[in-house]
């Protein structure tokens, strides 16, 4: 089964939390704080793996989470840091944002990586909550949190040539006698299911070609299974386009070249003015005669229709014109430049809200603060320690927030519901 568009399910590791201990030993019965900080919690990474060329694994698994961060413990060790998620894919892969669908990542080179989410911090230990004044805070901070998002993988084959023509006109058959591919073949429609990437040495020179899934007249609107797959020819500079032309399948050779350039033109017109080498397959099977005979028929169309592309006659049981066509593809690529990547908006995808503020108010007069500058605060509060309540209410005046409920009408004796917290406001 070929899979080129999955959406999945990611998340980083949570922070591990900070400690709350006590330095105890014989001769010390009540040392000070010494809670160590949470540990890190894993990153979500990407890493292309040049060994795949589907995206078929995510059929089985669409959820990926980092581990998280163990908590802080005694006499300030930190906790131990989460384990990194690394996810496989093949190179071309192209990372969505589910949400907004803006690309995060273009993923072109072998063993590149791509880190999409950072694990959360861990929480401080008591020990980093001391001062002078507050020399044994029974309070310590939570991990940060992270949340599950959505991304969608699309497979874009990387090669510097596209195999295209019609189903069964020879190109898995030609991409295995002239690289190290190893594609299945048989004399049927549709044999290849998906494009088979193969490295082609000319000479200490090397080159990528992609064997595309046959087209069909229609397939740029949908038609048979080739509309799948003309994304995998966007991004090659050079198409090696096959034909049959001993026409063993009933088909005319030249109306074939004719229907699939149209269905690469209605594709996109950047793949429609890519550069061609036409190949005419399957000479072997016509005798000297015949072949001649249509060979020149079909360059006085080409000439008539004004294609001026190369044209090679070959075959791939006996080998003829392979060199020939090698060294036409190394000559063609050496004057065209890359394909460059994917031109990525700056878009910040882990951006985590530790800014905002929302503020509202209920029927009963109550008011209610929520926002990432509250899921920050909020995390180093706990509501049984006078003195972690004190600093709770500190931060709240240092921040700005009690004069940004003033403003929406807070008065003495008002209650102020924040997460988990309830109190009632005294001026």
């Amino acid at each position: 089964m070929f899979l080129d568009k999955v959406t999945i399910t990611i998340k980083a590791g949570d922070g591990g939390k900070g400690a709350v201990s006590f330095y105890r030993s014989a001769l010390t019965a009540k040392g000070g704080p010494d809670g160590g900080d949470g540990g890190k919690g894993g990153d979500v990474v990407f890493k292309v793996d040049s060994g795949m060329n589907t995206l078929y694994s995510f059929s089985f698994k669409k959820k990926f989470v980092a581990e998280n961060g163990t908590d802080g413990g005694k006499t300030n060790k930190t906790g131990a840091d989460g384990k990194d998620v690394v996810i496989l894919v093949p190179a071309g892969t192209v990372i969505y944002d589910a949400e907004s669908g803006k690309v995060i990542a273009d993923l072109r080179d072998e063993n590149q990586t791509f880190i999409a989410l950072k694990g959360g911090k861990g929480g401080k230990g008591n020990a980093f909550f001391a001062t002078p004044t507050r020399q044994a805070p029974h309070f310590s901070q939570e991990g940060e949190k992270c949340k599950f998002r959505k991304v969608v993988l699309e497979l874009k084959t990387i090669a510097d040539v596209g195999l295209v023509g019609y189903p069964n006109v020879g190109k898995s058959t030609l991409l295995s006698v002239i690289s190290n591919a190893k594609p299945k073949i048989a004399n049927y429609a549709f044999t290849t299911l998906f494009p088979n990437l193969g490295v082609v040495d000319y000479y200490g020179n090397t080159f990528v070609v992609a064997d595309i899934p046959g087209l069909i007249e229609g397939a740029s609107e949908g038609v048979g299974l080739g509309h799948e797959f003309l994304k995998h020819v966007e991004r090659v500079r050079l198409i090696i386009h096959m034909v049959d032309i001993s026409e063993s399948d009933g088909r005319d050779a030249f109306e074939d070249l004719i229907k699939i350039n149209a269905e690469l033109k209605n594709y996109s017109a950047e793949l429609g003015a890519l550069p061609q080498i036409i190949v005419l397959s399957k000479c072997d099977l016509l005798d000297k005669q015949s072949l001649s005979e249509k060979v020149e028929k079909f360059k006085e169309k080409c000439v008539k229709e004004k294609l001026k592309c190369p044209i090679i006659q070959i075959s791939s049981i006996t080998n003829s014109g392979l060199d020939e066509l090698k060294k036409q593809v190394y000559e063609t690529l050496k004057v065209l430049p890359k394909k460059p990547p994917i031109d990525i908006e700056e878009y910040e995808f882990d951006k985590r809200d530790k800014t905002s503020l929302n503020i509202s108010r209920n029927d009963d007069g109550s008011f209610n603060v929520t926002g990432g500058l509250i899921d920050n605060m909020i995390r180093g509060v706990v509501l049984s320690d006078e003195i972690s309540f004190a600093y709770f209410q500190k931060r709240l005046k240092e921040d700005g927030i009690i004069d940004k409920l003033k403003e929406r009408g807070l008065k003495e004796g008002d209650t102020v519901h924040i997460k988990d917290i309830t109190f009632e406001y005294l001026d």
